[in-house]
């Protein structure tokens, strides 16, 4: 069975939901860590502390973020507010290092001055109970992915996923260490969370700089955005493919080669059943089409030719796009 496209309402109240469930799991999960630190002392328990900080403080900006994403274009935003989401994303890469570096500094202390674990009963307690408030939160992420394809939601979803390790992590060191002594197994464990939790941060930081520098959609993408357009029986070959997303929003731009001989009003008709495949596959998208006869583009590849016999070094990466159709 198909589940249907969701209205653009339906998928802001999706993601609505989905962002204050965040924000609530992990207001509630810093409350119980906080209480397992103090009556155990471990500092892989106190990783997980940090991590929920993060999750809470990453939470709200997304929320933010989401509802400000989620706003229509108006006078002053003509292409919308999209790249609140990437602008998130570089507020959370913050929190994120930051928190990373007041982790290594505590594990650091605890192998100059080790501390043995008490109470590991409740520590393992509160980290299964952890366990099962995140993976009901992932459920409903997943769920709300599924219907609406946000890029925000989906990037929470796959934190959260990863705290599933970073528990599982903390209660086989609270078990090592109480039950055989070792005592450095508790801040080895907070040394590989905080390792895990900077290599967070650096991709966070790559994916939101991309989409805030408008790099082009990757290389699957605009295969299938050729492919669909050259499927036309109408379609000559496009050119100039142009593409960009910003949050959930998705950019895409080209010239559409037609024949010479056709009227206006079936170049529009071509361009607008060209535009309805595309939206199939990029719901949601923002398509412009300007068409070309075939023979002005040939003509203009022609001059450019000459161009190149007077300029020979032309540059590889132009060579390369016209051949992708691009």
């Amino acid at each position: 069975m198909i589940t249907p496209t969701p209205t653009r309402e339906d998928a802001a109240r999706l993601m609505r939901l989905a962002t204050n469930a965040a924000v609530g799991a992990a207001v509630l999960m810093i409350g119980l860590k906080f209480y397992a630190y103090l009556v155990t002392g471990s500092v892989s328990l106190l990783s997980t502390l940090f991590d929920s900080a993060l999750d809470i403080a990453a939470s709200l900006v997304n929320l933010l973020a989401v509802r400000h994403a989620l706003m229509p274009a108006d006078a002053e935003h003509r292409f919308g507010h999209g790249k609140a989401e990437p602008l998130a994303g570089l507020v959370q890469v913050a929190f994120i290092l930051g928190s990373s570096l007041l982790l290594l500094m505590e594990v650091y202390d605890h192998f100059i001055n080790p501390k043995p674990v008490g109470n590991p009963e409740i520590g393992i307690g509160v980290m299964v109970l952890s366990i099962v408030i995140t993976g009901s939160l992932i459920l409903l992420q997943r769920h709300v992915v599924r219907r609406t394809g946000s890029l925000a939601i989906s990037a929470d979803s796959a934190h959260y996923s990863s705290d599933f390790l970073v528990n599982f992590s903390v209660i086989a060191a609270l078990v090592i260490s109480s039950r055989f002594g070792l005592w450095w197994t508790d801040p080895l464990f907070g040394l590989a969370v905080a390792i895990y939790i900077a290599y967070t941060a650096i991709r966070i930081g790559r994916q939101s700089f991309d989409m805030l520098m408008d790099r082009e959609m990757d290389d699957t993408a605009r295969a299938r955005i050729i492919e669909i357009v050259r499927r036309h029986p109408s379609a000559v070959n496009l050119h100039d493919l142009r593409t960009r997303a910003a949050g959930q929003d998705r950019f895409i731009q080209f010239h559409l080669e037609l024949h010479d001989d056709i009227s206006l009003i079936e170049a529009h008709r071509i361009s607008d059943a060209v535009e309805a495949d595309l939206l199939k596959a990029f719901p949601g998208a923002e398509i412009i089409i300007h068409q070309d006869p075939q023979s002005v583009v040939e003509r203009r590849q022609d001059l450019v030719a000459k161009m190149d016999q007077t300029r020979p070094g032309r540059s590889a990466l132009l060579a390369a796009d016209e051949e992708r159709g691009g």
